[in-house]
């Protein structure tokens, strides 16, 4: 066997090998971890196959380019840690709803074993430009939540069950911003019982 064919069965077993070791599931857990902790803008590809425990052509192999990984990160989080949203939303009522997605976000936001606060809220990291792609990205994901929690308000308006006069958007871009400042308390370090008294006092300006 010439010294090429040789050295290219060596570059083959080290390729299988690598792929035998790699769990792409389990990859995709470490960088959503990697960008809840240090944004978009703060998670570097050295950073990222550090992490991942692989080298760059792996990682661009598996998952395309940052951004690509970005989304699909961000896709589980919504999925995982982030379903409380949607679990708040399927709430009957409007008032449900807000006081379900406050509560959750007071234990999420603080529970161990991963970044605090919200991924959607902070992971474009630090002041990040209105043309950013993960910046839009993750804006886009708020106002669509800050939507259907308005469209609900509308909803228990029409039906009687909030007075007429309620302004429905408002209502919901407070609860937004209560949600919002919220994530920024954990991320100071605030507990989960200091969260849920910042929920209490934000549901006693629910309309009655």
């Amino acid at each position: 066997m010439s010294f090429s064919d040789r050295y290219r069965l060596v570059v083959m077993e080290s390729s299988a090998r690598t792929r035998r070791r790699f769990d792409r599931d389990e990859a995709l857990k470490r960088a959503l971890l990697e960008f809840w902790e240090h944004g978009f803008d703060g998670t570097s590809i050295a950073s990222l196959t550090t992490t991942l425990e692989i080298n760059p052509p792996s990682l661009y192999a598996a998952f395309g380019d940052k951004r690509s990984l970005f989304e699909e990160a961000l896709e589980l989080y919504i999925r995982t840690y982030g379903d409380y949203g949607a679990r708040a939303l399927a709430q009957p009522t409007a008032q449900q709803a807000v006081q379900m997605l406050l509560e959750l976000a007071a234990q999420v936001y603080t529970e161990p074993g991963h970044p605090p606060g919200c991924l959607v809220i902070s992971g474009a990291g630090g002041h990040a430009p209105s043309g950013d792609h993960a910046a839009t990205r993750l804006r886009s994901q708020r106002e669509a939540t800050k939507r259907a929690l308005a469209e609900k308000i509308k909803r228990d308006i029409e039906a009687g069950t909030l007075p007429p006069d309620t302004n429905a958007d408002s209502l919901a871009a407070f609860y937004a911003a209560t949600i919002q400042g919220m994530n920024t308390q954990a991320c100071d370090g605030a507990t989960a019982d200091d969260l849920h008294e910042i929920a209490d006092l934000a549901m006693r300006a629910w309309p009655t």
